[in-house]
């Protein structure tokens, strides 16, 4: 057997991999519509991850929206100088940072969650309805398993 048959049968079986394909490839796809409507990857998924109008502490926004550090809060800035987002002060914690959608954001991001979901049915179709709400019950228990917090990410640095 030659190492690149070996390396493809390890990469063709290798979760994160699959993962990381799988994603890319139906990401992509959409990508497009998002672009198409004015809108970058990276302010489609934070305004996507705020649609329900919870405000989240901008380090878990991040993180869920795979938004780095530096460019979140750049990112942040220019949403919120359009009005799209606003960040708030948590009054537990002086020392965090909250981001809330605004109503102009909701209306921006709303019609192309409609057309997300379009997507994502298109998608699952094949798959039948149990099987997609079973991929999806397993994606949600992975990424439960493995979240990682800000002092977890410190801890492992250290």
């Amino acid at each position: 057997m030659s190492k690149r048959s070996t390396a493809e049968n390890f990469v063709g079986d290798y979760l994160p991999a699959l993962l990381a394909q799988a994603s890319n490839l139906i990401s992509t796809e959409f990508h497009l519509v998002v672009k198409a409507h004015g809108m970058t990857v990276s302010e489609w998924r934070v305004l996507s991850t705020l649609a329900d109008g919870k405000a989240l502490v901008t380090s878990v926004l991040a993180q869920i929206s795979l938004t780095k550090g530096p460019t979140a809060t750049r990112l942040l800035h220019r949403l919120e100088e359009r009005e799209l987002v606003q960040r708030l002060s948590d009054s537990s914690d002086r020392r965090l940072t909250l981001v809330r959608i605004t109503a102009k954001g909701h209306h921006m991001v709303s019609r192309l969650i409609r057309l997300a979901k379009d997507h994502e049915q298109r998608v699952l179709e094949p798959f039948g309805l149990q099987d997609a709400e079973q991929l999806k019950t397993i994606l949600r228990r992975l990424i439960q398993l493995h979240w990682r917090d800000d002092e977890d990410a410190a801890d492992a640095q250290d």
